[in-house]
C-alpha cells in the first residue's frame, strides 16, 4: 500500500475526448470515452496498446454475450484496411461479470511482419479494436523504457530539477540543512501522530532525490528499490537516453542518506500524518515549490512542510533494520560494478560504503521492520530477501575489482537465500519482496539450485492465477500494486531466461506484459501516454496542478498506475482545496468491473491511479530486459 493519496513508436496519439461539462473559472474539467469509440453492441476487443513483440506469441481478447461470440470471426486489418490475418475466436476462458458473461481468446502469434494494425469481428458480433504495432523487442520497448525515465525526470526534486513538459521548479530547498527528529509515534492505523515531534541532530544536507508517489515525501526504502532497478536496466540498455543520470540521481541521494562517519541510515524526508498542530504532507494539495515560500515559523501548523524534518532508521551506529541495510548495500554495490571499469577508484569507494551499510545489518530483528513512518504507508515482512540482495551485489563488485572478500559475501548470499525460501514470508517481485532480483544475480556468481527453483516457484505460482483469470492475470487484482506486480512477473520472467536459458516462461511473459498494457476488462494500459487508452486524471500533485486534464500535451509521460483494485478498497476518493477536478470514462469503467475489482481513472482515487516509484521502476526494468 501506498501514501494516503494512495500509492518514437510506442507512443500513439491521445484518446481524443469528448467534452461532457466544464466546471467554469477554476477550469475543472469532467470528460468521459468518447462515444465515437465505443462499439455496436456489448462488444469489446481488448489488446496489448504498446504493442507486441514480432517474434514472440500474442493474445488479444473479446468480450461480450456468449450468444454472440459463438459464431464470431476475427481478422487482422493493416494500416491500409488490408487483411493479413483472420480465424475465429478461441475457446471461453469463463465469464467476466453480469454484463459479459464470455471471455473468449484471439491467438494473433502468426502476425510477424513488423507495422500497424487492428482487429476487427465479423459475423455474430462485431468489434473494433484500438490500434497496435508490431515491432523488434528492441524498437518497441526502449520506447517504453525512455518514457519510464520521463518520468523519474519529473519526480525530481531539489536543486537539480528537468523542467520537462510539466515545467518543473526546483523544490524543497531546505531539505540542504535539515533538523533530524526521534522516530515519530501514531495511533493504531497510523493516521495521526500522538505526540509532538523531538528533536534529535542535524542540520544534515537531504536535498535531491525523487519524490515517492503522487505527493512530496522522499523515502529510502522505496529510492532504495527504484534505483536498484535503474541500475539492473542500465545493464541491458547502457546507451538509453537519461537512464545512466536518473540511476545516478537515485545513487546520490541515498549516499546522502547514510551517514558513514556515525554509522546512520536516515529512512525519510518529510511527515506523511499530523495532527492538528502538525501539518503533514497529505493535507495540502499544492505545487511543490509552493513549500518553500510559506509564512511558517517555528510553531506554525505548517511549519514540517517548508523545514521537513528527518527520521532515522538507527540510531547513530545501532543496527540497521535488516530489510533497509541490504538494499541500500546493494544500490551501493551496483554502482560499484557500473563504475568498476571507467573508475576504478571511485568504484572501491562504493564498495566500502556497501560493506559497511550491509555489516550494520539488524541479522537478529524483532518488532517490525523499519520502512517508512508511519510503517502502514509500506508494510513489509521479509528481510532475508533484502540481505541477500545486498551479499549477492558485494560479491558482484568485489569480483569486478579483484577484491578478496568476494567470496565470503557470495557465501553469505546463499546462506541467505536458503533462509529466505525457508522463511513464510516469500513473495514475488515488488517493493516488499526483490528475491527475484536476488537470486538471478547470485545465480550470475555461479549454480544455485535453491535460487532457481524458487524463480520458477514465483512464476508458476503466477502461471497458476493466470490460468484461473478469464483474461489471464497472474496478480491479485483485488488488493493494491496488482500493476507492478504485474510487471514483476515480466521481470521475473526475463531474468529467469537470462540467468538459466531456460523459455518455458517466455509466452506468460507475453501475456502479463499485455494484461498492464491494455488486454484486461478494462482496455486500458496502466501506463501513462502508452497506446490510445491510458489514465488521464492520476492521483499526481504535479500532474493534476501543472497538466492537462485531456490526456494529450502535458502528461506525466511514462506513469505507472496501480490499476484496478478490490471494490472494498475504493469506497474513498480524495479530495483537497485546488485539486483540479477530473474523470474519465467513469460509466464505462463501471460497465467492465468484475470479480470483486473496480478500476477508476479519477484523480481522487489514490487507490487506482495514484504512480509511484516502485510501480514504474520495475516496468522499467521489465522494459529493458525485454528489449535488452
Amino acid at each position: 500500500m501506498h501514501s494516503l493519496f494512495r500509492r518514437a513508436r510506442p507512443r500513439r496519439r491521445a484518446l481524443v475526448l469528448t467534452l461532457v461539462a466544464s466546471l467554469g473559472a477554476a477550469g475543472a474539467l469532467w470528460y468521459a470515452l468518447p462515444s465515437g469509440r465505443a462499439q455496436p453492441g456489448p462488444v469489446v476487443i481488448r489488446v496489448d496498446q504498446a504493442g507486441y513483440l514480432a517474434d514472440a506469441s500474442k493474445e488479444a481478447f473479446v468480450m461480450g454475450g456468449e450468444d454472440r461470440l459463438a459464431g464470431a470471426r476475427f481478422e487482422v486489418l493493416d494500416d491500409a484496411g488490408h487483411s493479413v490475418l483472420s480465424g475465429p475466436t478461441g475457446p471461453s476462458t469463463g465469464a467476466w461479470n453480469d454484463s459479459y458473461d464470455s471471455v473468449r481468446t484471439l491467438d494473433l502469434s502468426a502476425l510477424t511482419r513488423p507495422g500497424t494494425y487492428r482487429v476487427q469481428l465479423s459475423g455474430t458480433a462485431t468489434a473494433t479494436s484500438p490500434r497496435f504495432e508490431v515491432a523488434p523487442a528492441g524498437e518497441l520497448m526502449k520506447g517504453l523504457a525512455e518514457d519510464n525515465v520521463r518520468f523519474f525526470q519529473a519526480q525530481r526534486d531539489g536543486a537539480d530539477i528537468v523542467p520537462g513538459v510539466l515545467d518543473r521548479k526546483p523544490s524543497h530547498l531546505a531539505d540542504r540543512a535539515a533538523t533530524v527528529y526521534a522516530a515519530p509515534h501514531y495511533n493504531k492505523d497510523g493516521t495521526e501522530l500522538k505526540e509532538p515531534l523531538r528533536k534529535a541532530g542535524g542540520p544534515v544536507d537531504v536535498s535531491g532525490g525523487w519524490f515517492d508517489a503522487g505527493d512530496f515525501l522522499k523515502f529510502t526504502h522505496t529510492a532504495a528499490y527504484s534505483t536498484a532497478q535503474l541500475l539492473l536496466a542500465q545493464r541491458s540498455l547502457p546507451a538509453s537516453p537519461g537512464l545512466a543520470a536518473e540511476a545516478r540521481h537515485g545513487v546520490s541521494w541515498l549516499d546522502k542518506m547514510w551517514d558513514g562517519r556515525t554509522g546512520t541510515l536516515y529512512a525519510q524526508v518529510g511527515i506523511g500524518a499530523g495532527n492538528k498542530d502538525v501539518q503533514s504532507d497529505h493535507d495540502v494539495w499544492r505545487l511543490p515549490q509552493a513549500d518553500d515560500v510559506m509564512n511558517a515559523g517555528a510553531g506554525a501548523p505548517g511549519h514540517a512542510l517548508k523545514y521537513r524534518p528527518v527520521f532515522r532508521a538507527n540510531e547513530p551506529g545501532a543496527p540497521i533494520s535488516p530489510n533497509l541495510a541490504g538494499r541500500v548495500a546493494a544500490v551501493f554495490a551496483l554502482a560499484a560494478q557500473t563504475d568498476a571499469k571507467s573508475d576504478p577508484q571511485g568504484a572501491r569507494q562504493w564498495l566500502e560504503k556497501a560493506a559497511a551499510v550491509y555489516k550494520q545489518a539488524d541479522t537478529h530483528p524483532s518488532g517490525d521492520l523499519v520502512t517508512v513512518f508511519p510503517g502502514n504507508f509500506y508494510p513489509e515482512d521479509s528481510w532475508q530477501d533484502d540481505m541477500e540482495f545486498g551479499a549477492t551485489e558485494l560479491a558482484l563488485a568485489a569480483k569486478e575489482l579483484g577484491d578478496g572478500r568476494g567470496t565470503k559475501w557470495q557465501g553469505e548470499a546463499g546462506d541467505w537465500a536458503r533462509r529466505y525460501i525457508a522463511s513464510d514470508a516469500r513473495g514475488t517481485l515488488g517493493v516488499a519482496d526483490v528475491s527475484a532480483l536476488a537470486h538471478a544475480d547470485l545465480i550470475r556468481l555461479g549454480p544455485s539450485g535453491a535460487a532457481v527453483g524458487d524463480l520458477r516457484r514465483q512464476l508458476a505460482d503466477g502461471e497458476r492465477r493466470a490460468a484461473k483469470d478469464p483474461f489471464q492475470a497472474g496478480a491479485v487484482y483485488t488488493d493494491f500494486d496488482a500493476v507492478p506486480h504485474t510487471f514483476g512477473l515480466v521481470a521475473t520472467a526475463r531474468l529467469y531466461a537470462k540467468a538459466t536459458g531456460d523459455h518455458r516462461y517466455d509466452a506468460f511473459a507475453e501475456q502479463q506484459r499485455g494484461w498492464a498494457l491494455g488486454a484486461n476488462a478494462w482496455g486500458t494500459s496502466f501506463m501513462i501516454g502508452a497506446g490510445e487508452v491510458y489514465p488521464h486524471c492520476p492521483g499526481h500533485q504535479v500532474a493534476n496542478l501543472a497538466g492537462s486534464l485531456t490526456g494529450e500535451g502535458k502528461i506525466l509521460r511514462g506513469a505507472v498506475v496501480n490499476g484496478p483494485n478490490g471494490a472494498r478498497n475504493v469506497t474513498e476518493h480524495n479530495s483537497f482545496d485546488g485539486m483540479r477536478t477530473c474523470e474519465a470514462g467513469a460509466a464505462d469503467w463501471k460497465r467492465f468491473d468484475g470479480k470483486g475489482a473496480r478500476y477508476l481513472d479519477h484523480v481522487g482515487a489514490w487507490q487506482t491511479v495514484e504512480p509511484a516509484d516502485d510501480f514504474t521502476s520495475t516496468a522499467l526494468l521489465a522494459f529493458a530486459l525485454t528489449a535488452g
